[in-house]
């Protein structure tokens, strides 16, 4: 499909909806067990309650817990678009108006971050909050916003290695050729801003970042390191590092499901076979790598695993991931693994259990080696949970959302 025409149905697609009443979960596409069906649809349910008692209270944008207590940027640091994020995703269960307000009012406050060409988390930022307000508004100015983010995320590729720079200001030699895993997840912004400009710069500078990931990341039996290196003036690759992960021979579980997730993305967005290889080999390893409870522990390759701190937040990713992977491949099997990915975060990850607790799954680890963060809350925990439940029960409704369509 060409990008002009893909800029047309969404176009559409985002102005319709603006005037289309939410549908019932009955719309699925594809059946669900009885079981898996009623504990999603019960967790979005208790993700919705917690969502109505505690929005009202933020005060800036979740970053983590301290002791079951949000604590919170006020920029938004690299997560501010979960928290809009969540809001739609609770918005498109309950219908409720409240969500669709706070929605668009905490988006609002990333505003000045569109010109910000200081980090590749862009596409985090934007892409759950301003993008989906389009696409569930019809509002012409978070598609503008967007596309200027999108802008400002295309000033940190490398021409001469062909990748976009991780971390550090564009003048800052610190970390200039730092290459991370997470990055697969803001390409899709660059996808969005190609569809809607006709301008097929953002899409080419996405898939060349997909190539160099995939040829340099991607191990033999498809494990990953979180950090891949290169020598910022002459393009080299100088090879694997880790921030996250327990070592660079290790595979950190959440930077596994970014690829996941990312990879296949990218192959919706280009019909490139090759990335849609790549997530399937990523998707094998961590599949395989998962122990019987299926919450994935913080890295799947360090000594302890798998007897190790978990890590929710890589289960919820990861099964988003699985779940439009089993779509673009048409393999059943990475749809049940989400399903019981989905559900063991339901029944063994939620807080349930505390009076006290802002976040919806407990059990979340950000940065191990630092011990930042261990078996906490984490806001993309939240968002991703919510939005794995929404694809099984309401595949329409998050199709609407966050655009599931395939070239």
């Amino acid at each position: 499909m060409s990008v002009s025409r893909r800029a047309l149905l969404t176009t559409a697609a985002g102005t319709a909806v603006a005037a289309t009443s939410i549908a019932p979960p009955a719309q699925a596409a594809q059946k669900v067990p009885g079981h898996a069906a009623a504990t999603l649809d019960a967790t979005a349910d208790y993700a919705v309650a917690k969502l109505r008692a505690v929005a009202p209270g933020v005060s800036g944008f979740p970053v983590g817990t301290k002791f079951e207590k949000w604590t919170y940027s006020q920029n938004g640091d690299w997560v501010g678009g979960f928290w809009p994020g969540t809001l739609w995703m609770a918005w498109l269960h309950s219908g409720e108006e409240r969500f669709r307000t706070l929605a668009l009012a905490s988006a609002e406050k990333l505003a000045p971050r569109q010109d910000d060409t200081g980090t590749h988390d862009l596409g985090f930022l934007f892409y759950p909050s301003w993008v989906t307000a389009w696409r569930l508004t019809g509002d012409d100015k978070w598609r503008t916003g967007a596309i200027r983010a999108a802008s400002s995320l295309i000033r940190r590729y490398n021409q001469k290695g062909r990748f976009i720079r991780a971390w550090g200001a564009l003048n800052d030699p610190a970390n200039a050729g730092r290459v991370i895993m997470d990055t697969m997840m803001n390409l899709d912004l660059l996808a969005f801003a190609s569809s809607q400009t006709g301008d097929g710069k953002y899409l080419d500078i996405a898939v060349e970042h997909a190539r160099t990931t995939q040829r340099n990341f991607l191990r033999p039996d498809g494990s990953t390191p979180h950090v891949y290196d290169f020598d910022p003036a002459s393009g080299a690759p100088l090879g694997p590092g880790t921030v996250q992960g327990y070592s660079p021979a290790s595979c950190w579980s959440r930077g596994q499901a970014w690829g996941i997730y990312g990879f296949t993305t990218i192959y919706r967005r280009t019909g490139r076979r090759e990335f849609l290889t790549t997530a399937r080999k990523l998707a094998d390893f961590a599949l395989g790598a998962l122990s019987p409870d299926h919450v994935p522990v913080w890295d799947y390759l360090a000594p302890q695993a798998p007897h190790d701190i978990k890590d929710a937040s890589a289960g919820a990713v990861m099964a988003c991931g699985l779940l439009d992977l089993s779509r673009a491949t048409g393999e059943p099997r990475y749809r049940e693994e989400a399903l019981k990915l989905l559900t063991a975060l339901s029944e063994t990850c939620l807080t349930r259990k505390s009076a006290r607790a802002d976040a919806v799954v407990a059990r979340c680890t950000r940065n191990r080696p630092s011990e930042d963060g261990v078996e906490i809350s984490l806001p993309y925990a939240d968002y991703y949970l919510l939005e794995g439940i929404l694809r099984v029960l309401r595949p329409d409704d998050i199709d609407r959302a966050i655009d599931l369509s395939t070239v």
